[in-house]
């Protein structure tokens, strides 16, 4: 078969639109930086009301917490995580010595900013939930009471 320019050329527009779609499907497979901040404000709505009842359905991974990558922790100003979207048996335990691959204390980092912020975002490394890989994570916190309310996101 011989090839002509006008052939080439289809098939490097489908190669290139098909990868194009690939790539958006692939990035629309992981939490946006407004999708974390969203669900931490429901979080935070939620926790004025019943935040027992709120803690064991984030903890218990009810669908309405937990978006593909995306799923809150909830820490009190001790380190002492209250409820986890992705490892109930962090529930209960103080974990401000707690480091990530790099030995980076992110969670004493993270109740010190929460202690400076009413909100912020934070960069630490952590054991993805879908790849069940150690990758870059950004999460973002929002100061409830004595709580830091976060929800983060995959890069």
């Amino acid at each position: 078969m011989k090839f002509n320019s006008k052939m080439i050329h289809t098939v490097v527009f489908i190669s290139l639109n098909t990868f194009g779609i690939l790539t958006a499907h692939a990035a629309a497979e992981h939490a946006t930086p407004a999708e974390a901040e969203a669900m931490v404000k429901k979080v935070v709505q939620a926790l004025k009301g019943d935040k027992d009842k709120v803690y064991a359905e984030i903890t218990n991974k009810e669908a309405k917490w937990v978006d593909r990558d995306l799923y809150p922790v909830v820490y009190t100003m001790g380190g002492k995580v209250m409820a986890h979207g992705q490892n109930a048996k962090q529930v209960g335990k103080e974990l401000l010595d707690f480091k990530d691959a790099d030995g980076k204390p992110f969670v004493k980092e993270r109740v010190d900013l929460a202690r400076a912020n009413a909100s912020f975002w934070q960069d630490y490394k952590f054991t993805n939930p879908e790849t069940k890989k150690i990758e870059p994570k950004q999460m973002y916190c929002e100061l409830l009471a004595e709580t830091a309310v976060c929800g983060g996101i995959y890069k």
